[in-house]
């Protein structure tokens, strides 16, 4: 099998996300909820 990897590995500048989308994010994880049924979970997106 053939090496597929460069042999340089070029660094990437850090990303910086928007604020809008990190609230977006933040927003989301706060509004899902997830319930434990017997032998399966339910995810639940209470907005």
């Amino acid at each position: 099998m053939p090496k597929i990897y460069a042999k340089s590995f070029t660094k990437m500048d850090t990303l910086q996300p928007k604020t809008e989308t990190l609230n977006f994010i933040l927003n989301y994880s706060k509004a899902l909820h997830v319930i434990q049924l017997k032998n399966m979970q339910v995810a639940v997106l209470k907005n």
